[in-house]
């Protein structure tokens, strides 16, 4: 069936239904330690039926697209909701029901982009730079592109149609000397992703980018450790995303905050009577919700539901201001939310989920923040983390430190690590970078759900400094 085609007469005598098409084409390149991995391909096409009928909720998936098909599954869902209307937490009737007509185009979505040829000569050059030196052990160069449309089509009206590519590069080099061993990545796995081509890659330097993880790796290997004791630390955006992601973005998703994801992925800390009021964060504190870049991983035009996508504060001079909740959680829950009902694919449905997840830069340049630091550790790309399950006492680790004495950046130092907890640490944001120190990263593997989904997440930030922070090395207890 044409996604962009008219559909067919579909008779089912429901309150409100909708049908919400997907297809997913992914190409994933890699050249590991100079030779080329099989390239993997797949397509991934089908659609989710959802029906409110009589106060009740039914959703029913079948990648069968043609009329009976999507007949099928719409009567399936209709069956469902009936069956579950006296059970249910809310009454459907009282929820929105979407009508938006549109569409959504990502950069350089549909447009020519490199052959498969181009791809795997280019990451053929940064293998081949990585492998200089023979305590360099293992080394690859990656890159997926993905090309997607969704289409989503309501009994009220509504028909919208979104068109997407996404481009997640990575590269890789682990060294081994003196018995120990230490990887270094750039900006961390696949964090470099977003929407468009290949001006991405341009955007953060990928060429030459085997040669300056390797002799990093290098570097590290050879470095002390990370010194311990309680100082400030400069956290690099490859680590901030890691911090706001989890420390913010999981703790303000409003199903999470209801006890939906209490059995699996966790609760919260946040509790509904916070919001308005609650001191997340130092006044320096700034968080958006904006799924309107659009070169960042999950910009988009409308959520699953329909719902435009607008962008809002969600934390605001430190302050906490609404949650990250869909139409369904802002219903049951009665606070504002965003437009973030996403789902993963088309045989999910649409849960609470990050979109795009920034901290809004401040007015210090990276030189100022580090001149402002008497004694600390800056931090770049995540390398471990453990939260606990509301989300609040959390320990990080990063791939690489540099000390700093007396505002001036000095010895690398390796396993830096740090520990807080979200509901103070934030309070301790003593310094934000500016514009020039901030980048537009992401992950394109945020996993939640039951059943589980992995979804793509946005995040910028620029390099951050907080004080009073327990710092340790890897060989600390």
């Amino acid at each position: 069936m044409p996604y962009e085609g008219p559909l067919p007469p579909l008779d089912v005598r429901a309150d409100f239904w909708s049908l919400r098409f997907v297809e997913e084409i992914a190409e994933v390149y890699a050249v590991r330690k100079n030779v080329a991995q099989p390239l993997a391909v797949s397509t991934d096409r089908g659609a989710m039926a959802t029906v409110h009928a009589d106060g009740g909720l039914g959703y029913a998936a079948t990648s069968d697209l043609s009329p009976p098909g999507l007949v099928r599954a719409l009567r399936q869902a209709l069956a469902w909701a009936r069956a579950t209307a006296r059970l249910g937490l809310f009454d459907t009737r009282t929820l929105p029901r979407p009508a938006a007509v549109g569409r959504y185009d990502a950069p350089s979505a549909g447009a020519a982009r490199p052959t498969r040829r181009e791809w795997y000569e280019m990451l053929a050059a940064e293998s081949q730079a990585a492998g200089f030196d023979p305590r360099i052990v293992d080394w690859e160069a990656g890159i997926e592109v993905r090309e997607a449309t969704h289409r989503l089509v309501t009994s009220a009206g509504g028909d919208v149609v979104q068109r997407y590519r996404f481009v997640m590069a990575g590269a890789s080099a682990t060294a081994h000397a003196g018995g120990d061993t230490q990887t270094r990545t750039l900006a961390g796995e696949r964090a470099i992703c977003q929407q468009g081509g290949p001006e991405i890659l341009a955007r953060f330097g990928y060429a030459g980018c085997g040669r300056r993880v390797a002799e990093e790796a290098l570097e590290l290997v050879l470095a002390p450790d990370c010194p311990s004791g309680t100082m400030d630390v400069l956290l690099a955006p490859d680590q901030m995303i890691l911090q706001i992601h989890e420390s913010i973005g999981h703790p303000l998703e409003l199903d999470r905050i209801l006890g939906d994801e209490r059995n699996f992925a966790g609760t919260s800390f946040v509790t509904p009577d916070m919001f308005g009021s609650y001191r997340y964060g130092s006044e320096l504190l700034n968080v958006t919700f904006d799924p309107t870049i659009p070169e960042e991983l999950a910009s988009y035009g409308w959520d699953d539901e329909g719902t435009k996508a607008e962008r809002v504060h969600v934390i605001e001079r430190g302050v906490l201001m609404r949650p990250l909740g869909g139409a369904v959680s802002q219903a049951r829950a009665g606070l504002p939310g965003v437009a973030n009902a996403r789902a993963d694919s088309w045989n999910r449905p649409p849960i609470d989920r990050m979109a795009n997840l920034n901290l809004e830069p401040g007015t210090s340049s990276f030189d100022d923040l580090v001149a402002g630091i008497a004694r600390g550790v800056y931090m770049e790309t995540n390398s471990s983390w453990s939260i606990d399950d509301s989300r609040n006492k959390f320990q990080f680790g990063c791939e690489r430190g540099r000390l700093v004495v007396d505002g001036k950046l000095g010895q690398v130092v390796r396993n830096p690590n740090y520990r807080g907890v979200s509901a103070s640490f934030w309070r301790s944001l003593t310094a934000v970078g500016d514009a020039a120190t901030r980048r537009v990263l992401g992950t394109p593997h945020c996993g939640k759900g039951e059943p589980s989904q992995i979804i793509r997440v946005g995040h910028a930030a620029p390099a951050c400094v907080f004080s009073g922070v327990e710092v340790f090395g890897g060989d600390a207890p």
